[in-house]
């Protein structure tokens, strides 16, 4: 198996915000939104931060030996673990919530360059140590965007009537998606090992998030990626004093609504934040905590809290408090010691309108880094690019576009009108000239003349490009075929494809591919071909 890796401007694509491009660019609108750059020197910065806002170690290293107890010895894994407890010890961490699977694509690229990110620190700073972490967002209660993934371009749901945290279902029902998946992919030269890999997570795991939880474990335990199940009462213990912040003075919101204002003036808002930014969470609900005069009540609950009652419930049990996305990133910061967040698009916008929260509770705010983008352009595909004339830039243009490139390029026939238009607007500019030292009124008269000449022109131009396109036939469908192959549902592939099909292809040789492919602070889109087997 060969890939050949190329790198284009994440701006080149077409496919990210201006947010996210300007940020990219390290543009001087968006400085006061963010600590340090992604480079060298703000890594040391963020290094020398960090040193002086110390964590509870002993606390995340208890709880990670418990949660690995059981667990295939992964040596790189344990070593890891037992670093945290080390005051020279830094994490790098990317989250996701623990979407069926995997999801998409794009959740094992974030991971590989979590992992290439902390080794990079680990070369620049060998007086320190650097984890990759992957922090589980398992409280989420988004199903319908969890519960699914695309296989063969088929949509495959889980039926499921469970609701609350995804992370706390248990696993009934996935058996069916996974007779599904294995008769798809079991023919393939690595499907007998994915399905053994698959079934042994899912059905064997008493709920969503240790199905996850293993699943990352056998899959990039040998990099030591250090998986982090935040859902448990010692870790939202160190929330108390924000939470009832939260609760009782509605802080955190007034200060995310003043930041958004600032970054509104520009961009689009990501994330808006609430009065109050938690969730109630216990048993088989996840419900907003609303406030409704002198009571706080869960929405769509019975449930019913005086001010006194919630403060006793926060204090005897902060493990039913979940923190919405404006809080979520401060509890991640809380309980590790980290120098910088792996985010995609829209998580990094989001985390812009977050500094001045962070500024709020003396909490270091990470080092936002873009994660990895990859395309997965295999062999035959290339080919048929290749054959029809195009390179790899060509690939981000829209299919229409590409075609009438190849029929205007390949035709025996002058498809093009433009020196004929050219010729026509040169007449009308030559009557302008000619009438306006008599009556400058007239000038806007022409230039309506002007306008209805050159529409039929053009539309005569366009009826030509449809007629030849008829010679065409063959090379439109193969264009638009490779195009519906690349990008389904005219959406990049890392955010539609699973990983299944090309593990059940490539087998452990993928993820070691990807992780060979994946840079560190490169911050471009990386278009990945496969050159031979």
């Amino acid at each position: 198996m060969d890939w050949v890796s190329s790198h284009l401007p994440y701006q080149q694509t077409g496919y990210f915000s201006r947010i996210i491009t300007d940020y990219l660019e390290r543009s001087g609108e968006l400085t006061p939104f963010y600590a340090q750059p992604v480079s060298p020197e703000g890594f040391r910065s963020a290094i020398e931060t960090r040193q002086h806002a110390p964590i509870q170690r002993k606390i995340l290293v208890d709880a990670l030996t418990e949660q690995y107890a059981g667990m295939d010895e992964a040596p790189k894994v344990t070593e890891h673990i037992s670093k945290l407890g080390d005051e020279r010890t830094f994490t790098v961490c990317t989250a996701h919530q623990p979407a069926i699977f995997t999801g998409h694509l794009y959740f094992i690229y974030k991971i590989l360059h979590t992992i290439r990110l902390a080794e990079w620190l680990g070369e620049q700073h060998p007086d320190k140590r650097f984890v990759p972490v992957f922090f589980m967002g398992s409280e989420d209660a988004d199903l319908e965007e969890l519960g699914h993934v695309y296989l063969g371009g088929e949509k495959l749901e889980w039926d499921t009537k469970q609701t609350g945290a995804v992370g706390r279902m248990h696993t009934k029902g996935l058996d069916k998606l996974l007779y599904r998946i294995e008769g798809e992919l079991s023919v393939q030269p690595y499907g007998a090992a994915l399905m053994q890999l698959l079934k042994t997570s899912y059905l064997e795991g008493r709920d969503i998030q240790t199905a996850t939880f293993r699943l990352l474990h056998q899959l990039f335990g040998e990099y030591g990626l250090v998986v982090l199940i935040a859902d448990k009462a010692v870790f939202k213990q160190q929330m108390i004093p924000v939470f009832e912040d939260d609760l009782f003075r509605q802080t955190p919101s007034a200060i995310v609504e003043k930041t958004i204002a600032r970054l509104s003036e520009r961009y689009k808002v990501q994330a808006n934040p609430r009065p109050i930014n938690l969730f109630y969470l216990k048993d088989d609900i996840r419900n907003r905590i609303e406030r409704a005069g002198s009571e706080f009540v869960v929405v769509d609950t019975p449930l019913r809290f005086t001010e006194e009652e919630m403060r006793e419930e926060l204090h005897a049990h902060p493990e039913r408090f979940s923190p919405n996305v404006i809080l979520r990133g401060l509890f991640q910061e809380t309980i590790l010691p980290n120098l910088a967040f792996v985010g995609g698009g829209g998580e990094t916008a989001y985390w812009l309108e977050l500094k001045d929260l962070f500024d709020r509770y003396g909490r270091p705010f990470p080092i936002l880094v873009l994660r990895n983008s990859f395309l997965l352009v295999q062999k035959v595909w290339m080919e048929k690019l290749e054959h029809a004339g195009f390179g790899l830039a060509d690939l981000f243009r829209e299919a229409d576009d590409l075609v009438n490139d190849l029929v205007k390029r390949e035709s025996d026939h002058a498809l093009s009108l433009e020196g004929e238009i050219a010729a026509a607007n040169d007449y009308y500019e030559a009557l302008k000239a000619r009438t306006r030292p008599v009556d400058p009124t007239l000038e806007q008269h022409i230039s309506a003349l002007q306008v209805r000449a050159l529409e039929p022109i053009r539309t005569l131009e366009k009826k030509l490009l449809k007629a030849e396109k008829r010679r065409f036939g063959e090379q439109q469908r193969q264009l638009y075929s490779l195009k519906s192959a690349l990008f389904p549902h005219e959406n990049l592939q890392e955010r539609i494809d699973n990983f299944m099909p090309w593990y059940a292809a490539y087998g452990p040789s993928f993820i070691r591919e990807l992780y060979r492919h994946s840079p560190a602070l490169a911050q471009e889109f990386i278009v990945l071909v496969e050159r031979g087997q």
